[in-house]
């Protein structure tokens, strides 16, 4: 049965959504039926307009979905709001960390990132390619290779793009923020010498990228200050092996320093991964930790924590070290270029856990 209600309201039509892709401002001008310069102008904030046309652009945007082009914005003049990040690679945790936490503190001030990994040789390539679409800073994360990395800031000063590496320390002419790599390290020496410990595996640390030179230099410091020869303290048998897997690594490497007639008690490894691997091979080779012998790790990844003993490490203090980079790189925006780079060094922090013990006497 049909009833029917002479007062019922009839609803008003709904506007068709726009058939074909919107591609170009003048595509969505012609949607809206506006001018393509009226609608130019609310999309880029222009003062002078009605409000009524301001939310009739505004009600098409959210209606349709239409995104300006920022390439086009930008060929205008407009500040693109980008920054370019390059990477040295994703493989290890503090390198994703440290990414994440500066794409987040940088789109918390308004800017979006583009990411690409800095393959050795491929520098200038990438490079360009950020130029090209008018970031407005590059940042450099991880080590690289000394002579590419220092053409590319090269390049960008000369182009008067501001800069930031964060971890590779010592590059001519380069804003830097780093860990103090040297200082961390010579903590977890004195940490052991302190113990009684004499003798150190250096595990992965002979062959580890450019960040072995800052390590090698905090272990040779502060066995210097005891009045402890490098040579006769410590041993690398890292040639040994080929590292594939860091957790896999440690335990092989643990494996070939109990074959030694003489065992370092303490064994520095370079990350913790390598060093949780180096635990369990002793654990299986039936030695007591860390009776029979001390670890060290460095990053303080999670899973220190959870060791069985947990793991002595070093905290990288990454909130900082990405907080400081922020800052730095901001600071470089839309001011004269500096004569001299700004430089910060970030202290690291001990983390004493149950793998180190005083060294076990003959």
């Amino acid at each position: 049965m049909l009833s029917y209600f002479p007062n019922f309201p009839v609803p008003k039509p709904m506007k068709p959504k726009a058939s074909t892709p919107l591609r170009s401002t003048a595509d969505f001008a012609r949607h809206v039926g506006l001018a393509r310069t009226t609608v130019s102008r609310v999309l880029n904030g222009q003062p002078g307009l009605k409000q009524k046309t301001i939310d009739r652009v505004q009600r098409a945007l959210a209606e349709t979905g239409f995104t300006p082009n920022a390439h086009a914005l930008h060929l205008k003049g407009k500040r693109t709001a980008m920054v370019g990040i390059c990477v040295e690679d994703l493989l290890t945790p503090p390198a994703v960390r440290k990414l994440a936490s500066l794409q987040k503190l940088l789109r918390d001030r308004g800017f979006s990132s583009l990411i690409e990994v800095f393959a050795p040789g491929k520098g200038r390539e990438v490079v360009r390619h950020f130029l090209s679409m008018r970031v407005e800073a590059v940042v450099f994360i991880g080590h690289f290779h000394r002579e590419e990395i220092e053409a590319r800031i090269g390049e960008l000063i000369a182009h008067g793009t501001p800069h930031l590496v964060i971890d590779h320390f010592g590059l001519k002419n380069a804003h830097t923020v780093s860990l103090d790599r040297a200082a961390a390290m010579a903590a977890v020496v004195d940490h052991l010498l302190g113990l009684g410990h004499r003798t150190f595996g250096l595990l992965a640390i002979a062959k580890a990228p450019a960040s072995r030179y800052d390590r090698l230099t905090g272990i040779q410091a502060a066995l210097r200050a005891h009045g402890l020869n490098f040579a006769g303290c410590t041993v690398t048998l890292d040639p040994l092996h080929e590292r594939d897997n860091d957790f896999d690594y440690g335990r092989k490497l643990a494996g070939s320093f109990l074959q030694l007639a003489h065992r370092p008690t303490a064994l520095v490894a370079l990350n913790d991964e390598i060093a949780i691997g180096a635990l369990r091979g002793l654990q299986e080779a039936g030695l007591n930790l860390p009776r029979d012998m001390a670890v060290t790790g460095f990053n303080n990844q999670p899973i220190a924590a959870m060791t069985t003993p947990t793991l002595t490490t070093v905290n990288q203090n990454i909130d900082t070290t990405i907080a400081t980079a922020a800052e730095i790189l901001v600071a470089q925006l839309d001011a004269p270029p500096r004569a001299k780079p700004m430089v910060r060094m970030i202290t690291g922090e001990l983390v004493v856990r149950e793998s180190t013990g005083p060294a076990r006497t003959a």
